[in-house]
């Protein structure tokens, strides 16, 4: 007996499928499109009204917007906020802007730059670790592949009628996708940039970088890095000021600088000769003072005590004194030809015409000054390569004249006691997403035709996922619910743009949670509970007899000892108030754990987990 049903259904695929290969549709198929037509589609031309689809185009005299971010930079490093370095450039972008003094980052690069760039927090963005295959897992959290549901600000603005660019770091494409086959749609340019120059990684030589010009891996000239995403960012703005003049732009600039390997001509570091010979407690205790004249921090506060770790420089050698005034001077160096780079930028946007309409937000840091230089500093060999300290220390006197120069190694640092100086008046360093020393940076915000106070400072609490709502609130734009049809998450971060004119506004940013590798705080209110976490990076990588992985309690993330700080009152965390107020710190750590928990952060992961899996990498990579 035949199954006239079956036949039927067949005759219908059949039916369907003959008018698909000739180009026919069934009227169903394409509904979904002339349902969101904006015109009149007829049964004739003269039944129906045409409806042209046009190039997005920004909202008229809306302002070019230029976000900086410079690496590894801590609060007491430029002389815009009290620092020994030179930051002419910067200082004059303050002098005729903004200071904000109580702006935070993530504490380290990957989550910082994902959370600036979508105005999520980090673990939304999937970003909580890297992008690194080493230094991500298999979670949500922690995969280092931004979701096309938290939209970049490029992705943003592009849809609004911005040409944006990007130069410089990157450093949120996963490592399987960082080759010239792809997939690009995790490159800059498939996160809403419409050019990009620079490298995709977390560091490079800045003299032989692994540099990529949109979507190909390209030579490098052998000039400075600075120099050349300097010239292509000028670039871009002419090209595209030639074409359309009255067509705004986003440029993210984002050099390497001063992200290890520390190299820079001997123009720059020789500058700085003698300038350091007096140590670090010196600097600490001379760019505190400065702090306090500017008006940057409290004239009552208080220095913190130098890490105990760390040695005093008076108990230092001639010898380890020259070696580490070496390393300082090319950091220094190094920092100020940054500075130099950037003011060549502004000068050409200034020259052009083009300043007195740009928005521009610099970040000086994207997390507290590097703790990843070891004890005795790096040239181009790790801790790792010598028996103990002494040998380590020896090799690096023998090669001092190697210090900034292009035969230097990626990992190329000043001792760790200078990223505690460099912090002033902070504790503590980058990735101590616990401390204010690794998670507050200096903002800069600079946009005369709305902001009507000059070298004005302000202290309300911001964040980096804040940046994104600012600029979209200068601009007088939405965030859209939509971004190439995909339903968008909600902007976790806080405009500060009632703060821009009213230095007394209360802070409208009140709860903030950070984690990084088992380092975490929350922050509420001017309250803020912090748990140090061990083992963390130094207690991993700056022995020479971390050759085994430390062993871990699994219990290590219930046991820990939390500490807790009023900072209205005690702004650089001097006195730990978690044995007076045992309610507040409970109340504070079960705050973070519902934050973790909104935002996705589970599961914890350290330091120790990550030695262990990149141990287990580097293993499976020999095979």
């Amino acid at each position: 007996m035949t199954n006239n049903k079956f036949h039927l259904k067949t005759a219908g695929v059949l039916a369907s499928s003959i008018l698909a290969g000739t180009g026919m549709v069934s009227a169903q198929s394409i509904s979904k499109y002339v349902d969101k037509f904006p015109g009149v589609v007829g049964r004739t031309l003269s039944d129906s009204k045409e409806a042209r689809t046009q190039n997005p185009k920004a909202p008229v005299g809306s302002p070019n917007v230029l976000w900086i971010l410079i690496d590894d930079v801590g609060f007491g490093a430029s002389s815009a906020f009290g620092g020994l370095i030179n930051t002419p450039n910067l200082d004059e972008l303050a002098n005729n802007g903004l200071r904000y003094t109580n702006f935070h980052t993530c504490a380290i690069s990957a989550p910082t730059r994902a959370s600036l760039l979508t105005g999520r927090n980090s673990s939304t963005a999937h970003m909580a670790g890297f992008g690194h295959e080493s230094l991500s897992a298999g979670f949500p959290a922690w995969e280092g592949r931004i979701p096309s549901e938290t939209g970049t600000i490029a992705e943003i603005l592009r849809d609004r009628g911005y040409s944006t660019f990007a130069v410089g770091k990157y450093g949120l494409t996963p490592d399987a996708d960082t080759t010239d086959v792809g997939p690009f749609d995790r490159w800059p340019t498939g996160k809403g940039f419409d050019h990009f120059f620079g490298f995709l990684g977390s560091a490079t030589d800045q003299y032989k970088p692994d540099l990529v010009n949109d979507n190909e891996h390209v030579r490098p000239d052998g000039r400075h890095l600075n120099e050349q995403i300097t010239d292509k960012a000028i670039a871009y703005i002419t090209r595209q000021h030639r074409v359309a003049p009255d067509k705004p732009f986003f440029l993210y600039y984002s050099p390497g600088a001063v992200h290890a390997p520390h190299q820079v001509d001997k123009e720059w570091s020789d500058k700085y000769k003698g300038k350091f010979d007096k140590g670090w407690d010196w600097y600490r205790e001379e760019v505190f003072a400065r702090q306090k004249k500017l008006g940057i921090i409290p004239l009552n506060a208080k220095l913190p005590a130098r890490d105990t770790r760390l040695k005093a420089w008076r108990d230092l050698s001639v010898e380890q004194q020259k070696l580490y005034a070496r390393f300082f001077e090319v950091y220094a160096g190094f920092l100020e030809y940054t500075d130099y780079e950037i003011g060549r930028l502004i000068q050409y946007l200034r020259n052009s015409g083009l300043l007195e309409n740009t928005a521009v937000f610099a970040i000086i840091g994207d997390n507290g000054a590097s703790k990843e230089g070891t004890f005795n500093g790096v040239i181009d060999k790790g801790v790792l390569a010598f028996e103990n300290d002494g040998e380590f220390l020896d090799y690096n006197l023998k090669n001092i004249d190697k210090i900034g120069t292009p035969s230097t190694i990626t990992s190329a640092n000043y001792p760790l006691a200078w990223a505690q100086a460099t912090n002033t008046p902070f504790r503590n360093w980058k990735q101590d997403a616990y401390s204010e020393g690794g998670t507050r940076n200096p903002l800069i915000v600079y946009y005369p035709k709305v902001v009507t106070e000059k070298g004005g400072i302000r202290t309300q609490y911001g964040h980096v996922i804040d940046v994104l709502p600012t600029t979209l609130d200068l601009i007088g734009i939405q965030s859209p619910s939509e971004i190439r049809n995909i339903k968008q998450d909600s902007i976790h971060g806080t405009s500060l743009f009632y703060s821009l004119n009213d230095a007394k506004a209360p802070s409208r940013h009140t709860l903030q949670h950070y984690y990084i590798f088992g380092a975490r705080s929350v922050y509420k209110a001017g309250w803020k509970a912090a748990a140090p976490h061990h083992p963390d990076y130094i207690d991993l990588y700056t022995s020479p007899k971390a050759q085994q992985i430390i062993p871990r309690d699994p219990n290590r993330f219930d046991t820990e000892k939390w500490e807790l700080y009023n900072l209205n009152e005690d702004f650089n965390e001097t006195n730990d108030l978690a044995a007076k107020y045992p309610e507040k710190l409970k109340e504070l750590k079960t705050l973070f754990e519902a934050q973790a928990k909104r935002y996705g952060l589970a599961p914890y992961i350290d330091w120790a987990d990550i030695y262990e899996k990149r141990l287990e990498f580097e293993k499976n990579r020999k095979k």
